[in-house]
C-alpha cells in the first residue's frame, strides 16, 4: 500500500523536528513553511562541526595549518606496540570531548533587572531581584577549599605567621571565654620582719618569788592595760548613746521642718503678736527702682574696684618672683623634712614589728590581741613552790604566739549559742471552742 501524505517524513538527519512531505506548494505560505532545506542545514551543521572541534571551519585556514609535509619519516613506528590507555575507554572519550568555541553569556538576568520583570520564588512568592541567589554557591571557593588535600597534621610544622594568627586569637578570645586573674598586691610578708622567739621568756615579776621593783613594774604595766582598755569601752558607749540619741531624733523628725529645729504650737490667738508689738501695724518698705544714672555710676565703680584687685594682684605677683628662690628652698626643706619623718615612722613600726610581732595589728575582720599580763598581787605571793597557784592558759599562749608571729590569722571564740524557739502568741475566743 502507498503511504498517505501525513505518514510521508521528510528525511532529515540534522536533528531538527521532522515535517510532513507535501508534493504540492502552492501559496506563498505553503512555500515557505514546506521548502525542502535537509541539505543546507546539513551543510551548516558540518561547519558547526568543525568549528567546535578545530575553532574556526577548514575553509578559513591556511595551508600550513591544515598539512604537514613529512620528509623524514618515523623509523620506529612499527616498534611501538599498542599498550593499554585509559583515555582511549568511551567515558573519557565522551568526557574529553571539549568545543572550541567560548561560551556564550547569558544576559537574560541583566535584562530582566532593567525590564523590571517579577521573579516568581518557593511557593509562588515574588523574590526581589537584588536577593536573587541570596546564600548560594555564587562567591568565589574559600581559602579552607583551595587548600584541602596539602596539610599534613603530622609532618607539617607550624610557621610563624600561624604562631602570629594564634597569639592574637589568644589576645581576642581569652578574656571573653576566661576570668581574668585578680592582681594581688605586691606586699612584703611580715613574718621575715618578725624576729619575736616561739616561746617568749616571761617578765621578771611574774616569778612565785620576784623582785620588788620587777613586781611593781608588772603591776604598772597591767594597770596601763586595764585604764587603755576602760578608754576604749567609755569611748564606744558614747559613740552608742549619740547613736540612739540620733535615732530618737529621726523618729521625731517633723515633715517639711529640717533637723533640730523647734517649731511652735498654733494654740496661740492670733492678735498675741499684734498686742505685742503694740498694737501698731508694721509699714511696708516700697521697693524703689534704680535711675540709669545710678546704674551707670555703679557700673564705674565696679570696673575701677577690678583694675585696682588687678594692680594689686600684679604687684603681689612681681614681688613674690624676688622671693621665688626662697620659697622654693623652703617648699624643697619641708618636702625633705616630710620625708625625713615618714621615713622615720617607717622604721619605728618595723622595730615595732620586729620585736613586738603583729600584735595588735588588724589581719581581715578581727585584731591580733596582745596577751594580757599574768600578775599576782602581793598577798597572792608564795616564797614557795608548794604554795604557786597556777595562772594563765597554755592553749591560749601558743594560740597567741602563732598569730604574733603572722603564721596564722587572728580569730575569735564562737561559743555555742542555745537554740530558743520564738514564742508564737495565737488570740483564742472563748465563743468558738466547743469543747
Amino acid at each position: 500500500m502507498a503511504k498517505t501524505l501525513t505518514e510521508k517524513l521528510s528525511r532529515n538527519n540534522t536533528g531538527s523536528p521532522a515535517q510532513y512531505a507535501q508534493p504540492s506548494r502552492k501559496g506563498k505560505k505553503a512555500w515557505r513553511k514546506n521548502v525542502d532545506i535537509g541539505e543546507v542545514e546539513e551543510g551548516l551543521e558540518g561547519m558547526r562541526a568543525e568549528e567546535r572541534e578545530t575553532g574556526s571551519t577548514l575553509q578559513s585556514k591556511t595551508n600550513s595549518e591544515l598539512y604537514h609535509i613529512d620528509v623524514k619519516g618515523d623509523d620506529g613506528v612499527r616498534k611501538h606496540l599498542p599498550k593499554f590507555d585509559r583515555t582511549q575507554l568511551s567515558y573519557n572519550k565522551v568526557l574529553a570531548e571539549r568545543s572550541a568555541v567560548t561560551a556564550v553569556f547569558s544576559h537574560k538576568t541583566r535584562l530582566l533587572r532593567i525590564g523590571k520583570w517579577k521573579r516568581l520564588g518557593p511557593l509562588n512568592s515574588i523574590v526581589d531581584p537584588t536577593e536573587l541567589n541570596q546564600g548560594s554557591a555564587i562567591l568565589e571557593p574559600s581559602h579552607a577549599v583551595k587548600e584541602s588535600g596539602t596539610y599534613d597534621v603530622w609532618m607539617a610544622a607550624a610557621s610563624d605567621d600561624e604562631d602570629a594568627v594564634s597569639a592574637e586569637k589568644k589576645d581576642f578570645l581569652l578574656p571573653l571565654v576566661e576570668k581574668p586573674a585578680v592582681k594581688v598586691p605586691q606586699v612584703d610578708n611580715p613574718r621575715a620582719a618578725i624576729a619575736i622567739p616561739a616561746v617568749v621568756a616571761p617578765h621578771a615579776g611574774a616569778s612565785y618569788n620576784p623582785p620588788a621593783a620587777a613586781h611593781q613594774q608588772l603591776l604598772r604595766l597591767a594597770n596601763d592595760k586595764a585604764e587603755k582598755e576602760e578608754k576604749m569601752l567609755n569611748r564606744y558607749a558614747a559613740v552608742k548613746d549619740k547613736m540612739a540619741a540620733a535615732r530618737k531624733v529621726q523618729a521625731e523628725v517633723t515633715l517639711g521642718v529640717p533637723t533640730g529645729m523647734v517649731v511652735d504650737s498654733r494654740d496661740e490667738p492670733e492678735g498675741a503678736e499684734e498686742e505685742e508689738n503694740g498694737g501698731a501695724p508694721v509699714p511696708s518698705k516700697p521697693s524703689s527702682r534704680k535711675t540709669k544714672q545710678q546704674r551707670r555710676k555703679e557700673q564705674k565703680q565696679l570696673v575701677e574696684r577690678r583694675a585696682l584687685a588687678e594692680r594689686a594682684a600684679k604687684k603681689r605677683f612681681l614681688s613674690s618672683l624676688n622671693t621665688l628662690k626662697a620659697v622654693r628652698k623652703a617648699v624643697d626643706k619641708s618636702l625633705s623634712t616630710r620625708e625625713q619623718a615618714r621615713l622615720q615612722k617607717r622604721l619605728v613600726l618595723q622595730e615595732k614589728l620586729r620585736k613586738s610581732g603583729m600584735a595588735g595589728h588588724r589581719l581581715g575582720k578581727h585584731f591580733v590581741q596582745e596577751g594580757e599580763p599574768v600578775v599576782q598581787l602581793g598577798d597572792d605571793l608564795t616564797e614557795s613552790l608548794r604554795g604557786l597557784k597556777v595562772e594563765g592558759n597554755l592553749f591560749k599562749d601558743r594560740f597567741l604566739s602563732l598569730q604574733h608571729r603572722a603564721l596564722i590569722e587572728p580569730r575569735v571564740p564562737v561559743l555555742p549559742k542555745k537554740h530558743r524557739p520564738k514564742t508564737k502568741s495565737v488570740e483564742k475566743f472563748a465563743w468558738k471552742n466547743f469543747d
